[in-house]
């Protein structure tokens, strides 16, 4: 068998690419096939497009500000941008398939339920018709009225009490005397 040189590394162990997998792995085989000018010439290209990033972060950063101003010159607040931005998200949700699919639904199971509970609320007032006309009811009812009338006093026509009696449905009668006033009783 024959045993891995300890002095280099695996390569399945390189580190991540990123700036510090950079730093950390040595010039590659191509690195190397360069010349010093094809190299020269890359890192001359490199400059220039890191130059250009940084321009072109400039220019975002001033279209950006430009931008900005001429929305604060038309009115155009972040409030209303919130407001157009949830409205057309609405809109969007509003008209997609899922939503269709469950509003109709919903729509169905509202209509089942409507029917549903119309079926019950039927049921109990057929069912409620049929206890009343059960001859127990009826009995029943009929002793509640007896005892209603049993309860209820009957007006009495004696004297003092035709004036003082008083229904439920009437307001008392009360009759006070009447009161002459003679000359030399007249405040003064």
């Amino acid at each position: 068998m024959e045993e891995p040189d300890k002095g280099t590394q695996r390569p399945d162990s390189i580190p991540e690419v990123g700036e510090d997998a950079v730093n950390t792995v040595g010039p590659s085989a191509s690195t190397m096939a360069l010349t010093e000018e094809e190299q020269a010439e890359l890192h001359s290209e490199l400059a220039k497009v890191e130059d250009e990033i940084q321009t072109l972060s400039q220019v975002l950063v001033a279209k950006e500000r430009q931008m900005a101003e001429i929305k604060r010159k038309l009115g155009i607040t972040p409030l209303n941008e919130l407001k157009q931005n949830l409205s057309k998200s609405w809109q969007e949700v509003t008209t997609s398939t899922a939503y269709k699919m469950t509003s109709e639904t919903l729509s169905q199971v509202g209509q089942k339920a409507t029917t549903a509970f119309s079926s019950v609320g039927s049921a109990i007032s057929r069912k409620l018709e049929d206890v009343r006309n059960k001859p127990t009811f009826k009995s029943f009812e009929e002793k509640v009225e007896t005892l209603k009338t049993k309860m209820s006093p009957t007006p009495s026509m004696g004297d003092n009490e035709a004036d003082s009696y008083s229904t439920p449905d009437t307001e008392p009668v009360v009759k006070q005397p009447e009161r002459t006033i003679t000359p030399d009783q007249e405040p003064h």
